[in-house]
């Protein structure tokens, strides 16, 4: 493996801070695309195609495309199959979870006799845009830096005094402070702190890590849609969405010494930290659908940035053995006991990137009556400004806050650029039986992406039966994933990361009805 050492400047990581990182930022915008059973099994190639019910989280217009009611209905199972490299050392490890795509109801109508307007249609579906069910678990040994190092870059950063120390930082400085992880010390008399696993110090040398991230939760999204279809030609259509957010995290770190020296005050820690988050918010999606030719589909779709709030919660707690260094040996600490039982709430704002949508789509035997039609073709290109994304205090008049998502913010606009995803997908129909194949490529979303290497490819299939104005889908998508995970950033020092490999499996179902 080729051990990459990024330097990245990022900031502190007082509770404040610690709050919310560029990561955040990503999580919330970087995902593939999900819906019905149909709309995965053709790459998410949804955008100038229309007639399914995951145009509400695409493009709207495809709305128009309904002139009689229908019921849809889409479980799912995700297979998650993680592989990481950290310092030269190979893990993986496997989580699966239920999941769901595009479910609810579409309404619609003719227009009136003489009306320029054929007929008109509107939508109300749920999605769960991303799952975040997962579990991340790497391990390796680092003589380049320690976790323990950003508590020392935080006490130096507020020049915080021992009694600053041992009471200000309760979910992490503190703790390390306590447990003796981190102690004081004066040199020419001017107040210090070291930490006892610094590979710096001498007699330790390097530490193995372990970092093991179990993820609960999802990004769904509630849509109601609106469309209206110009003499079967053109197509208008707009959505408001309401965003729904849940995101568990529950992180174990432990930190060893790497030598056998039982003499040197530093043996092992462990760091636990579980945080949960809770956000909801509003969006809009516009879009249109234009039929140059009968065959041919031509769309194009703008998002809006969802506009977010969040209420997050946090607990930690540190064990630290720091052998013959305190007369007590191994010592624990908990956030819950400098924090009268209660965990860390905090609140603030998001907004997420927006996206434009261009499409195109081929239909072999274009009719009105889609029964008689014999499969399509269809690809997207989308741009997503991942840069774009921005944190903002709840409370306006907190100047520390306003001044640390302004800070968080300059390195979002650092950290990340502008992608290009790209989705192409076809069916082929045989009477009442469908087959169909599509694929996806989402883009690198990191500015250094010479260094950082990430990107998503999907491959899909599926079958669909119709008949009698009932339909059942069934697909298959299978997701490579490359991407990178950082334990945790130093201020103005080499960072090293995991590179991450793997796939995601999903398979999804969608079962619909005409009433």
């Amino acid at each position: 493996m080729k051990k990459y050492i990024l330097l990245i400047t990022t900031i502190g990581f007082s509770f404040l801070a610690k709050a919310q990182l560029p990561d955040d930022a990503l999580r919330n915008s970087w995902f593939t695309q999900n819906g019905t059973a149909r709309n995965m099994a053709i790459g998410g190639a949804m955008g100038s195609l229309g007639g399914d019910i995951s145009a509400n989280n695409v493009n709207p217009a495809g709305i128009g495309l309904f002139k009689t009611n229908e019921f849809v209905f889409s479980p799912g199972f995700a297979l998650n199959n993680n592989k990481f490299n950290y310092r030269g050392n190979n893990s993986a490890n496997k989580k699966n979870a239920f999941s769901y795509g595009a479910t609810g109801f579409i309404f619609g109508g003719l227009g009136r006799p003489g009306s320029r307007w054929t007929s008109s249609a509107f939508s109300l579906s749920v999605n769960q845009l991303a799952s975040f069910n997962n579990r991340t678990f790497y391990k390796g040994k680092n003589d380049v830096s320690s976790f323990s190092e950003q508590f020392l870059e935080e006490l130096a950063k507020d020049n915080a005094s021992p009694s600053a120390a041992e009471n200000n930082y309760i979910f992490g400085s503190s703790l390390a402070f306590r447990t003796y992880l981190v102690d004081s010390f004066m040199a020419n008399g001017k107040l210090g702190y070291q930490s006892q696993a610094s590979v710096a110090r001498p007699g330790v040398e390097g530490v193995n890590q372990e970092n093991e991230i179990t993820t609960k939760g999802g990004y769904h999204e509630i849509s109601l849609a609106v469309a209206a279809n110009m003499s079967d030609r053109l197509y208008f259509g707009g959505s408001v969405n309401v965003p729904v957010i849940y995101y568990q995290r529950d992180l174990r770190f432990k930190e060893s010494d790497a030598t056998t020296n039982p003499n040197n005050n530093f043996n092992y820690f462990e760091f636990t930290e579980k945080s949960t988050s809770r956000g909801v918010g509003v969006n809009a999606k516009i879009g249109m659908i234009y039929k140059p030719q009968e065959y041919l589909r031509l769309g194009l779709a703008l998002h809006t940035p969802s506009f977010l709030s969040f209420r997050d919660n946090i607990r930690a707690a540190m064990t630290t053995d720091t052998e013959k260094f305190t007369r007590n040996g191994t010592l624990t600490e908990t956030s819950d006991n400098l924090n009268s039982g209660n965990a860390g709430d905090r609140q603030y704002n998001m907004t997420t990137p927006w996206r434009a949508i261009a499409s195109a789509s081929y239909v072999l035997r274009e009719v009105n009556d889609t029964r008689q039609q014999r499969g399509f073709i269809s690809a997207d290109i989308e741009y997503v400004n991942y840069r774009s994304a921005r944190f903002y205090s709840s409370d306006g008049g907190d100047a520390t806050g306003v001044n640390y998502y302004q800070s968080l913010n300059d390195k979002i606009k650092d950290y990340y650029k502008g992608a290009f995803n790209f989705k192409v997908g076809g069916e082929l129909k045989f009477n009442t039986i469908m087959v169909r194949a599509g694929g996806a490529f989402y883009g690198n979303p990191y500015e250094q992406s010479d260094m950082l290497k990430a990107r998503r490819v999907q491959a899909s299939g599926g079958l669909g039966y119709r008949n009698h104005g009932m339909f059942i889908d069934l697909t298959y998508v299978h997701n490579f994933i490359k991407d990178v995970n950082f334990p945790y950033r130093l201020n103005d020092k080499p960072n090293t990361f995991a590179e991450q490999s793997g796939s995601r499996g999903n398979i999804v179902a969608t079962l619909g009805f005409k009433f």
